[in-house]
């Protein structure tokens, strides 16, 4: 083999070697794609909308610590997060902030109060009149609970119809992902189903 050839052969291993380096630190370090498996965040997200994560906004995360590096700010209550599922580590949910540290969170009658305080939530829908009694399960009349520090209360915009911090607790700051921010693809169930108008929609 020439000299030419194997230098041509080098030149793009090093750009693929270099690709696939960039790839990971993006996925690692800066934005990561994810797909809505379920109903839980209706009408905000759809099932089968794919979605974009910032995951440098509440800091870069150090691989195999709790340590975040150049937060720009910390999360706050609105934002759609994704993160480690608590009771299942080797899954992601998304949700929506509800309760920030310190935050006394309460369910009364499917309405969220927040210190005591009703929560403006536009985002927040129900779909069964049906209220449920706290000694039944905690979907319709739930708390008070004080969030602790480094911990957030979520609950998914389908109010009932969410698997949430009502029943398995508090999402964990080191657990936080990213912000979910915009939607870059969108379809029902075969490819030619595509929902044309949530392309490049911003999640908010």
């Amino acid at each position: 083999m020439s000299n030419k050839k194997k230098s041509v052969i080098r030149e793009y291993a090093e750009a693929i070697i270099i690709a696939v380096v960039l790839a990971l630190i993006i996925r690692s370090f800066v934005v990561q794609a994810f797909k809505i498996p379920s109903g839980s965040m209706e009408p905000t997200l759809l099932i089968g909308d794919h979605i974009l994560v910032n995951k440098f906004l509440y800091g870069i995360k150090i691989p195999f610590t709790d340590i975040r590096l150049f937060p720009i700010r910390h999360p706050q209550r609105g934002d759609i997060i994704v993160f480690v599922y608590p009771v299942e580590p080797d899954k992601d949910f998304i949700k929506r902030i509800i309760g920030v540290p310190g935050d006394a969170v309460e369910i009364k009658n499917k309405l969220v109060y927040i210190n005591g305080t009703p929560l403006n939530d536009p985002y927040g829908v129900h779909v069964e009149k049906t209220i449920l009694p706290a000694g039944i399960q905690p979907r319709d009349n739930f708390g008070p609970v004080r969030v602790p520090e480094h911990r957030y209360f979520v609950m998914g915009d389908n109010r009932d119809r969410s698997y949430d911090s009502r029943f398995w607790g508090f999402v964990g700051e080191s657990a936080i992902k990213g912000k979910a921010f915009i939607i870059y693809w969108s379809k029902k169930n075969h490819f030619y189903n595509v929902r044309w108008n949530r392309l490049g929609k911003i999640i908010r």
